[in-house]
């Protein structure tokens, strides 16, 4: 009966230690898990305030590119004007280039010649304009008419017409550009200068680190020719 009861005794004592052994195994897990739960709910609010901090940023960054999008568009669109407008010659410019006066010969004409070989026609003037194109000029004016694509040089008379406003000797052309590249473009050897010195044709070239060149006055009007729509610049 004694040894029964011994046995009854240890039994329920293991069975003690065992629910104690559970019982902390049970807190342990407890704790960690919420040791868990609360490391992960830190990481979520952190990751949260990271993510919400690179939206921040991401829409900073995007209206800053827009902006500076913005800004190249409006510099190229400028940059365009601006070149359509010296093409056009509808503003006045400035810059290092020459300038050239031409007048009739002040030699005897000898006998039996022809005495048009020693006044300067309006040929004579679209040589010289056309060497200066060749040369890079890149702004051009004749007694003050601004040269472009669409200006007429041709006779009228006694008198050269450019723009539909006649001109008389002294004729006075100016050009922007390099000022040794239009000067040399001028006295080759053979080239234009010399052949109107031969005839007595007076030349004088000077260059210049401000030549003013104007406006042209009355700009074309373009009543027939449009832009074809859909094509690529």
């Amino acid at each position: 009966m004694k040894k029964f009861f011994t046995m009854d005794l240890q039994g329920k004592v293991l069975i003690a230690m065992v629910f104690m052994v559970l019982g902390f195994m049970l807190s342990v897990q407890y704790k960690v898990t919420v040791q868990q739960r609360t490391i992960r709910m830190d990481r979520v609010e952190d990751l949260s305030e990271r993510l919400k901090g690179m939206e921040t940023e991401n829409k900073l960054l995007l209206q800053e590119i827009n902006e500076l999008r913005k800004k190249g568009a409006d510099n190229v669109a400028d940059h365009a004007l601006a070149r359509l407008q010296l093409l056009a010659g509808t503003t006045e410019v400035e810059g290092a280039g020459i300038e050239i006066v031409l007048d009739d010969s002040n030699i005897p004409k000898k006998a039996n010649e022809n005495p048009n070989l020693y006044i300067i026609h309006d040929e004579d003037l679209l040589r010289v304009l056309n060497e200066l194109r060749a040369a890079g000029a890149e702004a051009i004016s004749l007694n003050d008419q601004r040269i472009v694509a669409m200006s007429e040089v041709r006779c009228a008379g006694p008198t050269v017409s450019v723009n539909n406003v006649r001109s008389a000797p002294p004729y006075v052309i100016k050009a922007i550009g390099a000022p040794k590249t239009l000067t040399s473009a001028l006295r080759l050897r053979g080239g234009v200068a010399e052949t109107f010195e031969f005839w007595g044709i007076q030349v004088k070239i000077k260059s210049s680190e401000k030549v003013r060149i104007p406006a042209l006055k009355e700009p074309r009007n373009y009543k027939y020719a449009k832009n074809v729509e859909g094509q690529q610049q």
